[in-house]
């Protein structure tokens, strides 16, 4: 018998309001078996959730939460991975995508990835302040977590 291949939702929600969620992302989450996320972000979903599994962790355990996903995933469960704003934006999606490669994933073959976006707080901010992001907008995140601030202050002196 073939076993069930696995799935990874990395799902953006958004700057944390309920009308910020897209529907895509709201559906993933009710097809997810299990879901991953920040203390404070699962509390923000909470309202969405059925009969879901719920993987929770601290704010600088983002390693270990990708680690979980793909393992979750590789066993065939489908898995909702949950990061606020865009989950390509400062998210978990390049993350979960170092590990799934660490791991020799391959598109064809492997778990299956959808990333779903979110509004990110750069063009929540932009909307509320009535400041458009145009021209020559840059962003650069001053977390020194996983980057070592070295390499930050280059980026920040090079913008």
């Amino acid at each position: 018998m073939e076993r069930k291949k696995g799935k990874v939702a990395i799902i953006g929600f958004g700057p944390g309001a309920a009308e910020h969620i897209t529907g895509r992302a709201r559906e993933a989450i009710r097809e997810s078996e299990v879901i991953i996320g920040y203390n404070t972000y699962v509390d923000l979903i909470l309202g969405l959730l059925t009969d879901q599994a719920v993987v929770r962790t601290g704010m600088t355990e983002e390693v270990s939460r990708a680690q979980e996903a793909v393992r979750q995933a590789e066993s065939g469960k489908t898995v909702a991975v949950i990061s606020s704003g865009d989950a390509g934006v400062y998210g978990m999606a390049g993350l979960i995508y170092e590990v799934l490669i660490g791991r020799q994933w391959k598109p064809a073959d492997g778990v299956e990835v959808e990333v779903i976006p979110g509004i990110s707080a750069i063009n929540s901010c932009a909307s509320l302040l009535g400041a458009p992001v145009m021209h020559d907008a840059c962003t650069i995140s001053l977390s020194d977590h996983l980057t070592p601030w070295e390499t930050i202050a280059k980026r920040v002196e090079a913008a």
